[in-house]
């Protein structure tokens, strides 16, 4: 678990803006995710965060279901990875939202329901063009798609866990959303 957290508080859209000459902090939204980092260095750099914010998600968890631990160790595993990304101790616990992450834990621990997921995501992003949107209501979805397809009661508890984080950690977002003014992906 240990392992798991700190593999999470690596920051790979700080790191990538690094490389890029930008700290992804100080532009932007100030979020060191996957959006932000598209929109301050295009399409290339938000792709290589998404990869290294999901792949931090989805590691650990891999690593333990192979090593045959339960559900309850392997779920532990992923939430510590999660938590990692939104409270990094290489950042004084300052992190990002955790979709991408918690969406790697949720490919390790459900893939079936992570493809499901990915469809509901992709519905909303392309009727509304919002990844807030598409990313709270996905999470939102997910402990009821597991649930639906009778995966292990500690995955259904640790993704309605991770879904409340999410939509906390979209605060801000919500209260665009409500005033009209959140940004729609493609738009300047």
């Amino acid at each position: 678990m240990i392992f798991s957290y700190l593999l999470g508080s690596v920051p790979s859209g700080l790191i990538i803006g690094k490389l890029s000459g930008l700290d992804v902090r100080k532009a932007g939204s100030g979020n060191i995710g996957a959006t932000n980092v598209a929109r301050l260095l295009g399409k290339t750099g938000g792709l290589l965060t998404l990869v290294g914010d999901t792949a931090k998600g989805f590691i650990p968890v891999l690593v333990v279901q192979q090593m045959g631990f339960s559900y309850s160790v392997t779920a532990l595993v992923g939430v510590a990875a999660f938590l990692g990304h939104l409270y990094p101790i290489f950042l004084k616990f300052k992190g990002g939202k955790g979709v991408a992450t918690s969406f790697g834990v949720l490919l390790g621990l459900a893939p079936l329901a992570t493809m499901i997921l990915l469809v509901v995501f992709a519905a909303v992003a392309f009727t509304t063009r919002i990844v807030s949107l598409s990313s709270m209501v996905t999470a939102v979805a997910a402990p009821l798609v597991l649930w639906l397809f009778y995966y292990s009661p500690t995955y259904v508890i640790v993704t309605a866990f991770m879904a409340l984080m999410i939509v906390f950690r979209h605060y801000a977002n919500i209260q665009r959303l409500l005033n009209g003014t959140e940004p729609r992906f493609g738009t300047r």
